[in-house]
């Protein structure tokens, strides 16, 4: 990302080049957070605006340390308390938000397409902190940081992203991400959850994508496994028979992952259902990184806020 990129709407739009400079100015970040003082002068004087329109804690709160580690100012907006009770509607309301002179709007909505519609209407910087099932794009270069780092590479590693593929915007980033950067993707759950290949961008990359309706076998040999949260949120229909069914075809548990290389990272983006997708022992085993994505976090949201606000990459 140079400092002439204005928004992070999606992994699709970052090249190699941009994501490696991501990854390598969270790098020099991350070492901010383990300071006795969490904090530079990067920011100071911008002013950064969190509007959430779902739920969340992981992201909003990551966004909003990142911001005042680089001694941002920081206002969080929820629909609850906001004008959006009285029908105002989001573009009216991110309107005013930059009216207020924001530099940067942080933006999470149910609707696909929410932070590319506001993009294309405001002046000011627009992250997409995920929308509908479409994308997560800070959580695909965290979970590529958190890689890079275990694993020293991502070119030629084997990714196993398992579960309600359908609904995922983590799997729809993070697919994008990691094709780009090398790495070999199998994508398994049930075969109702189980999107065609997400567009022309992932067809241009013939033999890095597999789909397995067999977790077993999309296991065996992998490097790292992405396990995801059942999205019934999103889902409109019944997709699996029973949640006890989906556990015992789809969870991920010692056994399976026991046919896995045994160097193997277990990742999760959060929140994790124990005992559903995870099993409780495995989400908190020494192959887990789950809780050090969330340290990631910060550091990739810290990167990207300043190159957004036209820093340098370090």
């Amino acid at each position: 990302m140079t400092s002439k990129q204005k928004h992070l709407l999606s992994m699709q739009e970052l090249s190699v080049e941009r994501i490696t400079e991501i990854l390598t100015t969270a790098e020099s970040f991350k070492e901010v957070s383990g300071r006795e003082i969490k904090k530079v002068p990067a920011l100071r004087g911008k002013t950064v605006v969190n509007l959430f329109y779902e739920p969340s804690t992981r992201t909003r709160t990551s966004f909003e340390l990142a911001a005042k580690r680089l001694s941002a100012d920081v206002v969080n907006i929820a629909p609850g308390s906001s004008s959006a009770t009285k029908g105002e509607s989001l573009i009216d309301t991110a309107r005013n938000i930059e009216a207020m002179k924001t530099d940067i709007l942080v933006v999470r909505h149910s609707m696909a397409g929410a932070p590319a519609l506001l993009a294309r209407r405001l002046s000011c910087s627009v992250i997409n902190a995920g929308d509908g099932s479409h994308e997560h794009p800070t959580q695909a270069l965290l979970d590529l940081y958190t890689i890079k780092e275990k694993k020293g590479r991502i070119d030629g590693l084997t990714v196993v992203i398992a579960g309600d593929l359908l609904h995922s915007r983590v799997a729809r980033s993070n697919l994008y991400g990691l094709v780009a950067m090398g790495a070999k993707v199998r994508l398994a759950g049930p075969g109702t959850m189980l999107p065609p290949l997400m567009g022309t961008w992932i067809d241009a990359a013939p033999g890095q994508v597999e789909r397995f309706t067999d977790l077993d076998k999309a296991i065996d040999g992998a490097d790292v496994i992405m396990m995801l949260r059942l999205q019934t949120e999103r889902q409109s229909g019944s997709f699996f028979p029973s949640v006890k069914e989906y556990a015992r075809l789809y969870g991920l548990n010692g056994e399976r992952v026991a046919k896995a290389n045994p160097d193997v990272l277990i990742m999760h983006p959060g929140p994790i259902n124990r005992g559903v997708e995870i099993a409780p022992e495995v989400a908190d085993g020494l192959s887990s990184v789950i809780l050090e994505q969330v340290t990631n976090g910060v550091a990739i949201r810290m990167a990207v806020l300043y190159l957004l606000s036209g820093g340098a990459s370090t």
